[in-house]
């Protein structure tokens, strides 16, 4: 696909230091940068590998380009924030705290409350902080996505309706086919404008579902995004 980066590993590790490395590299071009930078992160087995490998750059450049990152979320499960299932507790532990990265910069989803009220106020969050589009979407700068075993990416799953496609909104609640229930999640338009999107595309048992995504017509979520997308950048472990 002509619009698809794909770079290729030989294990986790080194995907996941790999995107630490061109992501902080990245960040310290845009010196001196008035605006913030927006990210939405992800959870998943690879998040942490990319978490640790981040905070390795960070402290070995003194990156001070991470001062002016803000942090959202692609998804988020409907969980505490102290829950193992919570995106932004795995982000807490392995990359703010040790970062010790600013409160202000860090825009959690309220999975402990209400889906549609979280999802509200995930969106007025975005809103506040991001750049938004001739089309009235938010723009994030950076959206990094994991893929699942099924070609999910975010909390959207393949059993997703045609109205997914089209939300006003950048976030909204979705019911999940995997627990926990329900999540919040960024919709295929709010991944569409965004400046970039780097999926970490790693672990076993994923083969057929990179290969699906791939192939011209594939139906998986992954696939979509990459077909409303002019570029998107994959770095995959997975033997295709």
């Amino acid at each position: 696909m002509s619009n698809v980066e794909l770079l290729s590993f030989t294990d986790a590790q080194a995907l996941a230091q790999a995107a630490a490395n061109q992501w902080v590299k990245a960040l310290e071009r845009q010196l001196p940068r008035e605006a913030p930078f927006c990210v939405a992160l992800s959870g998943g087995r690879i998040a942490r590998r990319f978490f640790e490998a981040v905070v390795c750059e960070v402290k070995h450049r003194s990156c001070l380009a991470f001062n002016s990152v803000h942090f959202f979320w692609a998804d988020e499960r409907c969980v505490p924030p102290q829950d193992p299932e919570s995106n932004f507790g795995l982000a807490c532990r392995t990359l703010f705290a040790p970062l010790h990265t600013p409160e202000s910069n860090i825009h959690r989803v309220r999975g402990e409350d209400q889906p549609e009220l979280a999802a509200t106020q995930a969106e007025a969050q975005l809103r506040r902080v991001a750049r938004v589009s001739v089309g009235r979407h938010s723009v994030l700068d950076l959206i990094f996505l994991g893929m699942g075993e099924d070609g999910h990416v975010a909390s959207l799953f393949p059993v997703e309706s045609a109205a997914a496609m089209t939300p006003e909104a950048s976030y909204r609640a979705v019911s999940s086919p995997k627990p926990p229930p329900w999540r919040i999640t960024l919709g295929y338009q709010a991944i569409a404008v965004a400046s970039e999107v780097w999926v970490l595309a790693s672990g076993e048992g994923k083969e057929n579902a990179l290969r699906e995504s791939l192939a011209p017509g594939g139906g998986t979520p992954l696939a979509r995004v990459l077909s409303l997308r002019t570029h998107t950048k994959i770095f995959t472990d997975i033997r295709k």
